[in-house]
């Protein structure tokens, strides 16, 4: 938008009456600054510092021969301010100001013309500078706003493979017992094996929906009735559960957090304990709940898979810890904080 006042520049050879060698040669030179000015706020980085040191370099050569270059100072320091380096946009505007003070001096230019070029300079030197600073602000802010995004949306895609795994894990374990239970008894027991393939049904409706509110944002219907479903899951695979629960004041979110930690785990008791006895204890110790899920299987010291890291962040998030006992058999001791009633 400031370009039309370089309009000086190109008149000069005018006020000099210079030959058409002098019309080409000065046209060419503020062309030229023209595109360099435009090359520097296009760019930007280190095009931008070339740009401005060759358009301080054309206007230095070309104030001897034409008194309007004077004005391309400023031009010079719209562009070399644009940046949110101090130091860079202070060197800049002092180089200038010193070739404007040595050709004031030499070439005795008018008092009022120099002093509102150096004016000039630095008013739009500062507002560039301070323009750069606050762009730069912004570019920070909006890259801060990008990664809370992609951390939001990777947190939201844990948060479904989580929950899709502790939904899917336990429900097709069920599934794959039942289904072996009735090929077993199809030939024996046709009615209980008829019965058996109901269930699978209902099981698999259950399955369907669990995973539409997984995505829609999974809640679970609570830990007793997660206790229920657990001991039809262990009864179909041939496991004893015995249980001893308190019932405690526990807040929404922690009931569903340990509704889905017991349902992972006794998951993991279906799966790969090969268990005859798993026990279920829920008792309330100081001001910790304290749920513990044991079983008689054969053990596991191995790494820990995705399920037992994903009760370790539901707790977590909670204030809720996890720890895994190994030995004859395994067992699970889990923690959470509880509001102590006064």
């Amino acid at each position: 938008m400031w370009l039309p006042f370089m309009f000086w520049f190109f008149a000069g050879p005018y006020w000099k009456h210079a030959g058409l060698g002098g019309w080409i040669l000065n046209t060419a030179v503020g062309v030229l600054f023209v595109y360099l000015y435009l090359q520097a706020f296009a760019r930007g980085g280190r095009v931008r510092v070339i740009c401005t040191i060759l358009m301080l370099l054309i206007t230095t050569a070309a104030i001897p021969y034409n008194t309007g270059a004077a004005g391309l100072l400023i031009y010079c320091a719209a562009a070399g301010s644009f940046t949110p380096s101090r130091s860079r946009a202070l060197a800049f505007g002092l180089a200038e100001l010193a070739v404007l003070i040595f050709y004031a001096s030499r070439m005795h230019f008018d008092v009022g013309f120099w002093s509102s070029v150096v004016l000039l300079i630095v008013l739009v030197g500062a507002v560039n500078h301070f323009s750069a600073m606050s762009h730069c602000q912004n570019e920070k802010l909006r890259l801060a706003n990008d990664e809370i995004e992609h951390l939001a949306k990777v947190a939201e895609r844990e948060r479904i493979a989580r929950d899709l795994h502790d939904v899917l894990g336990h429900t097709l374990s069920l599934i794959t017992l039942k289904s072996e239970l009735a090929r077993k008894l199809v030939d024996r027991d046709p009615e209980r094996a008829k019965l058996e393939m109901a269930d699978v049904e209902r099981t698999s409706r259950a399955a369907l929906a669990d995973v539409r509110e997984a995505i829609r944002g999974y809640r679970s219907e609570g830990f007793f009735a997660e206790l229920g479903r657990a001991r039809a899951a262990l009864e179909t695979a041939g496991v004893t559960l015995q249980c001893s629960t308190a019932q405690l004041q526990l807040s929404p979110e922690q009931d569903s957090v340990l509704a889905l930690v017991l349902r992972e785990a006794v998951t993991n008791v279906v799966r790969h304990a090969e268990a005859q006895r798993c026990e279920v204890r829920l008792v309330k110790d100081a001001a910790l709940c304290r749920l513990e899920i044991a079983d008689d299987g054969r053990g596991c010291s191995g790494p820990e898979g995705n399920g037992l890291r994903g009760m370790r962040e539901r707790l977590h998030a909670i204030g809720g810890s996890l720890e895994r006992l190994t030995g004859k058999g395994t067992r699970l001791v889990i923690q959470v904080p509880i509001a102590t009633s006064n």
